[in-house]
């Protein structure tokens, strides 16, 4: 008996083992919950251990590629710079893991939502999101996250690299949002109810520490706002529309009485000027981000033409050689740096067409990132004026073509055009050869 028993248990087991990945495999086909109980068809044996992993979703992606950089040592910000004598490489660009658990309500909207990615690639093992989302169910229009999830700014940085059409995003946004995650708590506003008047409305606003997976805490008491507001995809006559506002307020604490902001010399040129005061020491610099997007798509017999663009503007505090949101406050040779605060602007646009049929996609992406508006590039380099090549403004133009084999597997050729202001500083008087070709094959399930 003990025997029979115990073949029993087995079996039982190896069963609930294949059909919960044959659950996974449903759940993954509706991308987020299934339309019906996937254990409706199970036998009552195995019900209580099937109901265990009904509502759990594993999903991922594969990035692997080649690339040829224009010269040596090239910088960049398609995957990394290129290390000091290589101008190829293969490399591992994301490998990525996520587990979902959804907790369903009586009417089967998402009651709790938990989720877990990992990043490993040849440069290591990251954690990108590790987060719990709780659902208002009573009138199931609010809902609130914490942990570590993306910045509810902007339409790019939120765009998931599974799905971005383009290999990477652009300069402006690896820049000012690094990881394009951070530590905090958002509440949202959006109806589960997709027959409420309101519905295609979004709304997000929430609290984050402001360094995101630079740093592994964070270094001062500030916090950034940021808030979207989100118009979803509307379509009408074959032709989509959705669009999105964007608001980030915060900073980070100056180690320094030093703050230095651009401003003119007596003889007229521009360059940056300090204030010293004591009470300089510990005020909060301030981080100022505001965004606007529109996406319209047009969909016709060989699949869809699409139109993006997005405009960001603001004030960014940074050091004299860069304006990257740092992980700890801002050090030069061990010493903490003085503060420079910066008007900065930037765009994305971008192109996407098939043609003959949906497997076949052309892209066009133009984008540029100026760190300092308030100077020329002929300013750049000048004697006393204190212009770093943080100031120097950077356009890239994208060209690339997609081939899906199957929904799951695509390939992508791209090369990006990279063009910096020609100044007076030594290594920036002519535009730098860094453009970069990348071949990439993805999957993802």
């Amino acid at each position: 008996m003990h025997y029979k028993y115990m073949k029993m248990i087995i079996r039982k087991c190896f069963t609930a083992i294949i059909l919960f990945f044959l659950c996974n495999t449903g759940i993954n086909a509706q991308r987020y919950l299934s339309d019906m109980d996937s254990s409706f068809f199970i036998k009552d044996t195995v019900r209580p251990v099937i109901k265990r992993f009904e509502n759990l979703r594993i999903t991922g992606y594969i990035q692997p590629q080649y690339q040829v950089a224009q010269s040596e040592g090239a910088a960049s910000y398609s995957g990394g710079n290129f290390s000091a004598f290589s101008k190829s490489r293969f490399m591992l660009r994301r490998a990525r893991v996520k587990i979902d658990y959804v907790m369903p309500s009586k009417l089967r909207y998402p009651k709790a939502l938990f989720s877990f990615q990992i990043d490993a690639t040849e440069r290591g093992v990251i954690v990108r999101d590790m987060f719990l989302k709780l659902f208002e169910t009573k009138s199931n229009l609010f809902s609130m996250t914490a942990g570590l999830f993306a910045r509810p700014f902007g339409y790019e940085v939120n765009l998931s690299s599974a799905f971005r059409e383009t290999p990477e995003r652009g300069r402006m946004s690896q820049i000012l949002m690094p990881s394009e995650r951070d530590l905090g708590v958002m509440l949202s506003h959006e109806p589960q109810d997709q027959k409420r008047k309101y519905s295609r409305f979004k709304f997000d606003i929430g609290f984050f520490n402001g360094q995101g997976l630079a740093g592994t805490t964070d270094f001062d008491s500030n916090k950034d706002l940021i808030a979207r507001a989100v118009l979803k995809p509307n379509t009408k006559n074959r032709i989509e529309f959705s669009s999105g506002i964007s608001l980030l307020r915060g900073g980070w604490e100056n180690g320094t009485k030093y703050v230095f902001e651009s401003g003119a010399a007596a003889n007229g040129d521009k360059i940056f000027t300090v204030d010293s005061a004591e009470s300089n020491l510990g005020d909060a610099l301030p981080r100022q981000y505001y965004g606007a997007d529109a996406q319209l798509k047009l969909k016709h017999k060989w699949g869809e033409t699409e139109w993006r663009a997005e405009y960001w503007f603001g004030k960014q505090p940074g050091t004299s050689v860069s304006t990257s949101n740092p992980g700890t406050i801002p050090q030069v040779n061990g010493v903490i740096a003085p503060a420079y605060l910066r008007q900065f602007d930037g765009i994305f646009l971008l192109f996407l067409q098939n043609i003959i049929n949906t497997r076949h996609q052309l892209m066009i992406k133009y984008d540029w990132y100026d760190p300092n508006t308030k100077v020329t590039a002929k300013d750049i380099g000048k004697p006393g004026t204190n212009l770093t090549a943080a100031d120097i403004k950077y356009s890239t133009l994208g060209l690339g073509y997609t081939y899906h084999i199957n929904p799951q597997t695509k390939i992508i050729l791209y090369y990006d055009i990279v063009k910096n202001e020609k100044t007076q500083l030594s290594g920036y008087i002519a535009d730098k050869k860094d453009n970069i070709l990348t071949c990439r094959l993805q999957f993802r399930f």
